[in-house]
């Protein structure tokens, strides 16, 4: 039985999702975990749950001297004793390899970098520092995506490995796709959209849509689906500048997500009048089921739950060419360059053009999503990384 502290900054969502997971894996196999992190994430995950241990540490966003230097100390004595230490994310590594400074090789620090440093100027000189600390404190880097794992080997890692994180198994619907459709109509005719109206079922016939003929009726209208927090690395402004069209079949575009830009991406809905639908959280399922594409327009992305969601579904993909993304897809996908609504918009034209196509694309993403690791493989891949057998 081994001791290993599990590390994570503020999370809400996939990282905390993963850690969660990776805490109940470990102590089924008989570890003994703790983990380390902000109170809220508890609060959100329960890791307690899973039968791990948990000890609250607040890790800021960004860096602040004093509070940096107390928070390593208080890992420093929480690492005592342990025979690894997995922090998640470059601020909690670099923290913890602060933490481990003079340790003689135990414990063994592993560091799971979930996402790219995009920053520019003076946050970005900081955290290119952070990652020279990591890559020089830390035994293995587990990194989400070949870009960033090259990265690292530039800046001096001794050993890196792509990271495994796979998506939960999809759940099956908790509502009926017809339910789902229908909200999805009543909530378009708030946006001021004037492609259509709605009647008591769904869209009515009623109206001019952006291709010049009557739309189609709610239950036969194509809707592409972006799961996706509201935010800057989301590419979500590309999007909306695709989704003015016009195109075959009249498509809805429903965003599932939340976040910062929310105001902002509805104040623009609404006086562009788009076919756009902020839908907020949602059940992934749901909303797969009555999708006809799933749609990834984002700066960049790792190994997004949400594509090996769509993937699991068997629903065709239209996605940026960025991080991790084309060797998750594989050939289930339609990749185009980030920011660039033009390259966008025309590969939409062409999968609601092309039935073929579309269905292809469905097959390929079907066979996809079996092939996917699951989580005993991330399991085995962090036990292989602590240097433990599986």
């Amino acid at each position: 039985m081994s001791r290993i502290v599990l590390v994570l900054g503020s999370s809400m969502g996939g990282v905390a999702r993963h850690v969660r997971m990776l805490a109940g894996g470990l102590v089924t196999r008989g570890h003994r975990v703790l983990v380390a992190g902000p109170g809220g994430t508890e609060e959100a995950f329960s890791f307690t749950g899973t039968g791990a241990g948990f000890s609250e540490v607040e890790i800021a966003d960004r860096p602040h001297p004093s509070h940096d230097l107390r928070t390593a100390l208080r890992l420093r004595g929480l690492a005592r004793g342990a025979d690894v230490v997995h922090a998640h994310g470059l601020r909690a590594g670099a923290l913890a390899a602060l933490a481990l400074t003079g340790s003689r090789g135990w414990p063994r620090l592993v560091v799971t970098l979930h996402n790219a440093v995009t920053a520019g100027g003076a946050i970005g000189v900081v955290y290119r520092l952070l990652e020279r600390i990591v890559a020089r404190r830390a035994d293995r880097v587990l990194a989400i995506s070949p870009d960033v794992a090259q990265r690292m080997r530039g800046r001096g890692a001794r050993r890196v490995d792509l990271a495994v994180v796979p998506a939960p198994p999809l759940a099956e619907p908790a509502r009926p796709a017809e339910d789902v459709r229908a909200e999805i109509a009543t909530r378009l005719s708030g946006t001021g959209w004037s492609g259509a109206g709605l009647s008591s079922t769904g869209l009515s016939s009623t109206g001019l849509s952006g291709t010049g003929h009557a739309p189609q009726a709610a239950q036969e209208r194509p809707i592409l689906l972006t799961v996706a927090r509201l935010a800057q690395q989301k590419g979500l402004e590309t999007l909306l500048d695709a989704a003015a069209g016009p195109y075959k079949g009249d498509p809805v575009f429903v965003i599932a997500g939340d976040g910062p830009l929310r105001e902002e991406l509805q104040a623009r809905v609404d006086a562009e009048e788009l076919p756009v639908v902020l839908y907020g959280w949602a059940e992934p399922a749901d909303l797969l089921q009555v999708a006809t594409a799933v749609i990834v327009p984002s700066r960049w992305e790792g190994q997004p739950l949400s594509v090996q969601e769509a993937l699991r579904a068997g629903r065709p993909i239209i996605a940026t060419r960025v991080g991790g993304v084309p060797a998750m897809v594989g050939e289930a996908a339609l990749l185009v360059p980030p920011q660039d609504p033009g390259a966008l918009s025309r590969e939409i034209g062409r999968l609601l053009g092309e039935p073929a196509l579309a269905a292809r694309l469905a097959q390929a993403s079907e066979r996809r999503g079996r092939e996917l690791p699951d989580e005993d493989a991330a399991l085995r891949a962090v036990l292989a990384a602590y240097g433990l057998a599986s």
